[in-house]
């Protein structure tokens, strides 16, 4: 009970409103979540076991919903993290793609992307995309998922999270780099 209201908080805090839909430890969440669902789909997948999925059904079609799942930072603190699938897409309308966000005390998150700067639109076959940030000391969650913005289905599978070491590159925005370590004056 303690960790769906903390999960509730943490949401509301970056503006995001919860859905109680649910898919073991996976939830709906996004801009608009009413217009989404989420399950599992035995007939598409890559691993065998079934994919989970994120479908867009009603309502506003220029929003988003997001399949998500958040964990404690704990066995992370200190370490560059990489989220991996494999993605499947039908028909959706503006993009779609993996993100991860790192939550540490204070009103800021620590750490985000989202990939909308490599996104997947319409119908596409399997592909292997990934996310990867550094999470600080202090963190205290790991969120990622996969985001369904507009019309559409996005399906994921062989989903992975990793410690990875230096020589894998961090996921930032094009111009966003790294923050200088001491002040140009």
């Amino acid at each position: 009970m303690k960790c769906k209201i903390l999960i509730v908080i943490l949401l509301a805090s970056i503006g995001i409103a919860a859905s109680a839909a649910t898919a073991g430890n996976w939830f709906l969440t996004g801009g608009k979540p009413k217009s989404y669902e989420i399950g599992e789909d035995s007939n598409v997948t890559v691993s065998g076991k079934g994919a989970r999925y994120i479908r867009y059904v009603d309502g506003d079609a220029n929003a988003f919903g997001t399949l998500m799942q958040q964990i404690s930072a704990k066995n992370y603190q200190g370490k560059r993290v990489r989220f991996q699938a494999m993605i499947k897409t039908r028909d959706v309308s503006n993009w779609a793609g993996l993100w991860m966000r790192i939550d540490s005390p204070g009103p800021r998150n620590a750490a985000f992307y989202n990939s909308q700067d490599k996104p997947i639109a319409g119908s596409t076959d399997w592909q292997l995309r990934s996310v990867t940030l550094d999470v600080p000391e202090d963190a205290a969650a790991l969120s990622f998922g996969v985001i369904d913005a507009g019309k559409g289905q996005v399906w994921i599978d062989q989903l992975s999270l990793e410690v990875v070491g230096p020589e894998i590159p961090v996921d930032v925005y094009p111009g966003h780099g790294p923050l200088a370590a001491e002040p140009v004056l």
